[in-house]
């Protein structure tokens, strides 16, 4: 018996690595989408909006409450489900079949995303001292003009390290929507470790595959990190 085929991962490796583009995609839609919810989220709980503030804190609770596996889940098969209920109840002709299981697991990691970077948004606004608040009103701004043009870039720069982590985590939270037959890493890797019955050899070069992404990542979220610190010192 062969503990381990070091050929044989070898020649996994390219046929592993096609799913990095699809990984890469589900965490920056979701990403993208999710830190415009989630920043909407935050002004609503910082401005304690009414009826909104509840029902945004509920949702909050909610998404990061339950695990990302759950709601992969509950949208792959239940949004089907409901779907059906209303074509049925309603006698509507409501067709997602031709809807790829890409499409749900943008909505979920948007949806998880938003609540994650709302406390993120959150905590960097209200880190802003009030009396740059108060001096944008003294020269005439609103207060959705000193949100935007005073506030938010600060605020931006402060969440920033908080935010590249995230993204970095994101990337291999990513690795979950095999469940949903989505052919990302893991899908891909799921697959051929199911062919070959090696599973050992396929996981680790997996493994492998999301540790190359985390270093490159964190090289480039460093770099951008130490610019951003340039610019504040330059700033300041």
């Amino acid at each position: 018996m062969q503990l381990f085929d070091l050929e044989y991962a070898l020649s996994t490796i390219p046929i592993v690595a096609k799913g990095v583009p699809l990984s890469i995609a589900i965490a920056v839609v979701g990403f993208i989408i999710g830190s415009i919810i989630g920043l909407a989220l935050s002004i609503i709980r910082i401005y304690k909006i009414p009826v909104l503030y509840q029902l945004a804190t509920i949702y909050i609770s909610f998404f990061r409450g339950i695990p990302v596996l759950v709601q992969i889940f509950l949208a792959y098969y239940g949004i089907p489900l409901v779907i059906r209920y209303i074509n049925q109840k309603y006698s509507l002709n409501i067709d997602i079949s031709g809807i790829g299981a890409i499409y749900f697991m943008y909505l979920v990691y948007s949806l998880y995303c938003s609540a994650y970077l709302s406390e993120i948004f959150r905590s960097a606004i209200l880190s802003i001292d009030k009396g740059q608040l108060e001096a944008s009103y003294s020269v005439g701004m609103t207060t959705t003009q000193s949100l935007f043009i005073i506030i938010l870039p600060q605020s931006l720069l402060i969440a920033l390290p908080n935010i590249l982590n995230f993204f970095i985590m994101l990337i291999k939270e990513t690795s979950l929507v095999f469940a949903a037959s989505v052919p990302e890493i893991m899908g891909i890797a799921t697959l051929e470790a199911d062919r070959s019955s090696k599973f050992l050899e396929v996981y680790i070069i997996a493994a492998l595959i999301y540790w190359a992404i985390s270093i490159i990542l964190e090289k480039i979220f460093g770099i951008l990190e130490n610019k951003v610190k340039k610019y504040k010192r330059i700033v300041g």
